[in-house]
Formats: C-alpha cells, structure tokens, sequence
C-alpha cells in the first residue's frame, strides 16, 4: 500500500501505454517493414471510374419523349392559334360595340323624329277636331256620313260631348248609329283594374 500512497500505481497508466504506442513503431519502423504495412494498410485505393457505356435508350422512353415533344409543339401551336384568335374576336367584338352605339344614336333620334311626328299629328289632330267642333251641325254631319266610320269615330270621342251630339243628331240613324257603336266599342278591351 505504500506505493499507491507514493502515486505508483500497479500496471500501465496512460502516458505509459502512450509511450508503449511510440516505441512499438519505432520497432516497426526501423525493422523495414513499417513503410510496406504504411503502404499496405494506409494507402487508399485508386478509385476506379467505370467506363462510359452507351445504354441504347428505350423504344418506349424514346417513343414517350417524342410524343411529348410533338404533343408540346401542338400546344404551343394552338396556344398562338387561340391567341390570334382572341385578338380577332377582341377587334369583333370592339367593332360590334361601335355598331351598337351607332344604332342607339339612331334609335334615339328616330324616337325624338316619332316624338316630333307625333306631336305634329296630335296637333293636326287638335286643331280639325276644333274646326270640326266649330262648323254648322248639319254641315259637319254632311262630311261625316261620308267619312270612314271609325275616323269619323276618333273625330266625335275627340270633340266636346254638345258639339258631338249636335253633329251626331244632323246625320242619317244609320250612320249615326254605325259611329256610335265603333266609339262605344273603342274602349270595350281596355282593362277594368
């Protein structure tokens, strides 16, 4: 025990089994043979590039890819073809809209000429209504029963109600009665609510 106290130890410590490695290759070293196993065991083998073999491509792979490629060529083609077209349709379709704008302009102006035409007629209208309103009974009766009835009809529903009964009463029964049925039945169809 009294060299365990003294720090001695009993077999190799680690600087000890250090010492041991060096001088052991030492040995080795200069007995020739540690230059062969440094060679031997140390030296990487030379990698070895495997020669380039050409692989005959696959008849399906090949047939696979040109199919693709041909399939791509299509798409692009009808990509331009689509794209042609919507420039074409955009340009139909402007051109369209202008057409449109050009027939609301003439539907508006047609509808401002008929307004005017209309008003125009209405007061043509007016104004014989008050020249037949203002003429002799009998003399107004006269041209009556040789108007069309249903013009002679639109005339009289026009007129003050004396002024048709005054005419009314100078023209022959027949006529009279004939008109009196076309006014009556002016406004038979027209809805009640």
């Amino acid at each position: 025990m009294s060299n365990r106290r003294k720090g001695v130890r009993a077999g190799f410590g680690p600087i000890q089994l250090i010492l041991l490695g060096f001088a052991l290759s030492a040995a080795i070293r200069i007995g020739g043979q540690g230059v062969a196993v440094a060679q031997g065991v140390g030296a990487p083998p030379e990698p070895s590039v495997p020669e380039q073999v050409d692989c005959p491509a696959d008849p399906d792979i090949a047939g696979l890819l040109a199919g693709i490629r041909e399939r791509q060529s299509q798409l692009e083609t009808r990509e331009r073809e689509i794209a042609e077209r919507r420039l074409l349709l955009d340009d139909v379709e402007k051109r369209i809209e202008a057409e449109l704008e050009k027939l609301r302009m003439a539907e508006q102006r047609l509808a401002e000429t008929l307004a005017i035409a209309d008003s125009a007629a209405e007061n043509d209208l007016a104004r014989l209504t008050s020249v037949y309103e203002n003429m002799k009974p009998g003399n107004a009766a006269d041209l009556f029963a040789v108007m069309d009835m249903t013009f002679a009809a639109g005339f009289l529903s026009r007129m003050k109600p004396q002024a048709a009964a005054g005419i009314l009463s100078e023209m022959p029964a027949e006529a009279a009665y004939s008109i009196s049925v076309v006014m009556a039945g002016r406004n038979a169809n027209a809805p009640t609510e």
